[in-house]
């Protein structure tokens, strides 16, 4: 009797489904915040949303992203029920996009301060000095109601600038407004005018360092920045590890979703435009609007100079280490072993954040040098062993041949084994080459905007999934093309069969 009953219950099973799915998702309809207990929530990784939502949301799961425009992308491409997100940036994206609709209520709220070194103290006190008497003299109104009611787009003009040294601020440029964002090239925001003003309090410039959110306390933490601008929640975990300023505003946090997803928040208004139409658009809204082609040029010349800066090091180094790996001697072979071994079994990224956040830790020097030389001691480990394998290649027969007709070792070398060498090791060098172009993606991490940082700002700037992500690829592509004919002209031109043709 089980058996003709399994397919009853299949078919009740599946004709329910369907029913569900053709009153217009009314199943799966969001109401409340307390629908999402068994949904994929997006949160901001390290932001205060992520510890509600694992804390609120036992059975949900919580998807954790690098940046705001990487959340608004999950939601509109599906991967995403929802996702929690503070009510002011909120606002403002959705005065650009009608996709998008509360769930419930104001979930909590937090005061926000800004983050200093628990160990400068003076420059803590400055700023609340500075808090007090915006506060006292209403400039802080002021910058209220033109940030938060009035939804302003441009910054004030200052009458004076602070020209002491930099101060090294920590921001995220995708923020969104009113607190922080990037328009015509340029940062915009409350937080912004905020630390304009006191730059000028204090008589010290201010010097930006944009990078993601999680790496933000750690940057500060390593005396990386004097102090993180970001809207930044105060939480006694955070308290440990850093000095909290006198709180300068108040925010509360909501869930969100696609309106579509939303009971009784009806559909987005927004007509689907034609293919070519649509492309025209966002070749407008992603290239030429506020002169985004200024972000991609930028990022475009930081992944060319940190890629042929890193290759040349990074071959010169594995020259060494090769000469080292190949000595009959243990005292050099054994590190240059040893040196290979741990370089090749290191993560890039892994590598890149120790150089940056370990090893010059105490040292103010330029991320794009980090980068460089970060993938320049990866690139050497691979190309080592590269060389090693291509000198080998040749028969030492022909090494004895030239010393046998007066030739020295080291002329023997280079006109005998070197031009041998490389036309073996080309080929398997352009792959790691351009293997190392595709890498240095990942240098935001760090705070070198690059091409990809680059689609970061501009995806939350446009709420585009897909014409920022498809042009890097394009660039990516046309820099290792390129590269690819340049490193091929040099093989042809080190092929003694091919010039004697």
């Amino acid at each position: 009797m089980n058996t003709p009953m399994r397919p009853t219950i299949l078919l009740i099973y599946l004709a329910l489904l369907l029913l569900c799915t053709a009153v217009d998702g009314s199943c799966s309809m969001l109401a409340t915040a307390s629908d999402l207990q068994d949904k994929r929530i997006a949160v901001l990784q390290g932001s205060t949303h992520e510890a509600y939502a694992v804390r609120q949301f036992p059975r949900a799961t919580v998807l954790q992203y690098k940046s705001v425009s990487d959340m608004l992308l999950a939601l509109k491409s599906g991967k995403a029920d929802a996702a929690i997100y503070s009510r002011d940036e909120l606002m403002e994206y959705m005065r650009a996009s009608d996709e998008f609709g509360f769930v419930g209520g104001p979930l909590y709220r937090t005061p926000l301060s800004i983050a200093f070194h628990q160990q400068d103290a003076g420059l803590l006190l400055s700023f609340n000095r500075f808090l007090q008497q915006i506060r006292t003299d209403g400039t802080y109104d002021g910058m209220l109601k033109r940030w938060m009611q009035q939804g302003a787009a441009e910054m004030p003009k200052l009458t004076a600038a602070g020209a002491g040294k930099p101060l090294m601020v920590g921001i995220l440029s995708d923020n969104g407004l009113p607190f922080i964002v990037m328009k015509e090239n340029r940062l915009i925001g409350f937080n912004i005018e905020l630390m304009e003003r006191f730059g000028i309090f204090c008589n010290r410039s201010i010097q930006y360092v944009d990078m993601e959110f999680g790496s933000q306390i750690a940057a500060l933490a390593g005396h990386k920045l004097d102090l993180i601008a970001t809207p930044l929640a105060v939480t006694e975990e955070r308290k440990k590890r850093v000095a909290f300023s006198d709180p300068y505003y108040n925010v509360d946090s909501l869930a969100f979703a696609l309106k579509k997803n939303i009971a009784g928040a009806g559909r987005s208004s927004s007509d689907t435009p034609s293919f070519f139409s649509g492309l025209a658009g966002s070749f407008q809204s992603n290239i030429i609007q506020e002169r985004r082609y200024l972000l991609i040029w930028d990022g475009f010349k930081t992944t060319v100079i940190i890629s042929v800066f890193a290759t040349l090091f990074g071959t010169l180094l594995g020259a060494l280490i090769c000469f080292m790996r190949m000595a009959k001697s243990r005292l050099l072979s054994a590190p240059a072993r040893l040196y290979i071994a741990i370089l090749r079994g290191t993560p890039v990224l892994v590598l890149l954040m120790l150089i940056f956040y370990v090893v010059f830790a105490s040292v103010n020097i330029n991320p794009v040098i980090v980068a460089v030389i970060a993938f320049g001691m990866n690139f050497g480990a691979y190309t080592a062993e590269i060389f090693r394998t291509g000198i080998e290649g040749v028969e030492k027969g022909q090494t004895e041949a030239g010393i046998s007709l007066g030739f020295t070792r080291t002329s023997t070398f280079f006109q005998i084994v070197l031009p041998q060498m490389v036309r073996r090791i080309l080929p398997v060098y352009k792959g790691e080459f351009i293997s190392l172009v595709k890498m240095t993606s990942i240098v935001g991490y760090i705070a070198v905007q690059d091409l990809t940082k680059a689609s970061d700002i501009i995806r939350s700037r446009t709420f585009d999934a897909f014409f920022p992500l498809v042009m890097v690829a394009i660039l990516y592509f046309l820099i290792s093309w390129t590269l690819m004919q340049a490193m091929g002209w040099l093989e042809q031109k080190t092929d003694r069969r091919r010039v004697l043709r």
